[in-house]
């Protein structure tokens, strides 16, 4: 059996590349050390190697991309309290489900990723390497940019490919879903 159809199942690490869903055909890119998770569209647990020269599984006409992140309903009860808590001048993202610690923001670039060299490393495949950037330019509203990520980056719902964040603004990257909070 070739290395192109080769069965990988949910949990293995078959190293780095990109895997295609043998029930659906989304895709997903791996680090050499990620473990495959269950396909984030359909829920499938059985992957082949992606070809570059074929596109996804038998009788799939393209790639199939993560479908678009749906919006929690409203602002989060705790993002007004984690607002007063900030000194005045700050600004921070934190997860919607309070799995992570608000991340301060800081004047220039942040870089949000899976890679180790990012400022923000989030680490799913369902996040690309080089996912997004915040910009915050003195006196001006914070931007977001998309850095050629493969499944976008989503604020307030909507797929961008940059954007303005206001407080209370819910960004979206890969299965990761953050507010902004500002003093």
């Amino acid at each position: 059996m070739s290395a192109a159809t080769q069965v990988h199942q949910t949990g293995a690490a078959p190293g780095l590349g990109t895997f295609s869903c043998a029930r659906c055909g989304s895709q997903l890119s791996l680090h050499s050390v990620d473990r495959l998770p269950e396909c984030p569209r359909c829920g499938g647990s059985r992957f082949q190697r992606a070809s570059l020269f074929e596109h996804g599984t038998p009788g799939s006409e393209t790639t199939v991309e993560f479908e678009a992140p749906s919006r929690s309903p409203g602002r989060p009860e705790w993002l007004d309290r984690l607002r007063e808590s900030l000194e005045p001048g700050t600004r921070c993202l934190a997860m919607a489900d309070g799995e992570m610690d608000p991340f301060p923001l800081e004047l220039g670039w942040t870089r949000i990723g899976r890679s180790a060299t990012a400022d923000l490393r989030l680490d799913d495949p369902s996040v690309s390497r080089r996912h997004a950037l915040i910009v915050w330019e003195e006196d001006e509203p914070l931007r977001v940019l998309d850095d050629r990520s493969l499944n976008g980056i989503f604020i307030n719902g909507s797929l961008v490919e940059w954007g303005t964040l206001i407080d209370g603004d819910e960004l979206a990257i890969g299965r990761y879903r953050m507010f902004l909070a500002e003093a």
